[in-house]
């Protein structure tokens, strides 16, 4: 299965590979442009970039399905919450979507954010790092490390596998994939669980 990831950035990158591990996947990463502004700020163009990156992705590459994550920020009567989708394009489906982890950021990041600057930027600097955006991610800093970017967006692209598989009416996927990412997805949820105990 030759799989199209609409990014380069290498959390996503390794994301979509954890969720195809059967070791007959080609990845091709290309760098798509979301369509929408550098920082989304709704679930709505957050969904909108990471269709964009999916349906384009797929156009360029020529693949049998086509990935694509976004990041975002959605305002809320709560604050300012970090947001995370994904899309899945192919040639016979329309394309699906699937949201991931959401958290309250803290208010001195949101500040800047709504006065227009961009996340990636501002947590470089708030946390003294370079290229966090690439690596740990927002959500790696403020959950202290206990779930990654890499982490949150498996998750999403399990999802939208899933819902691939059940709009096809049976998988595409061997079993040793299928096996791989529900492995792939308990780790996620024991952070979770492990997260929850720490923070009692």
């Amino acid at each position: 299965m030759k799989i199209i990831i609409g990014s380069k950035n290498p959390a996503k990158n390794q994301a979509v590979k954890n969720a195809f591990r059967d070791g007959n996947c080609e990845f091709i990463s290309l760098d798509i442009p979301s369509g929408v502004n550098e920082q989304p700020f709704s679930d709505e163009e957050t969904i909108n970039g990471a269709r964009n990156r999916a349906v384009n992705a797929l156009l360029q590459g020529s693949g049998d399905i086509a990935i694509g994550l976004e990041g975002g920020v959605q305002e809320t009567s709560e604050g300012l919450l970090l947001c995370n989708w994904g899309a899945l394009a192919s040639k016979d489906l329309e394309p699906i979507i699937a949201g991931g982890a959401r958290l309250l950021l803290p208010e001195q990041i949101s500040i800047r954010l709504r006065a227009g600057e961009e996340l990636g930027p501002v947590m470089d600097d708030y946390a003294k790092m370079q290229n966090v955006r690439k690596h740990e991610g927002a959500i790696g800093i403020f959950t202290n490390g206990v779930i990654n970017r890499i982490d949150m967006f498996t998750h999403i692209v399990n999802l939208l596998v899933g819902q691939y598989q059940y709009k096809k009416g049976g998988s595409k996927l061997t079993s040793e994939t299928k096996t791989s990412s529900l492995q792939e997805e308990a780790k996620i949820m024991m952070k979770i669980v492990n997260s929850v105990k720490i923070n009692k």
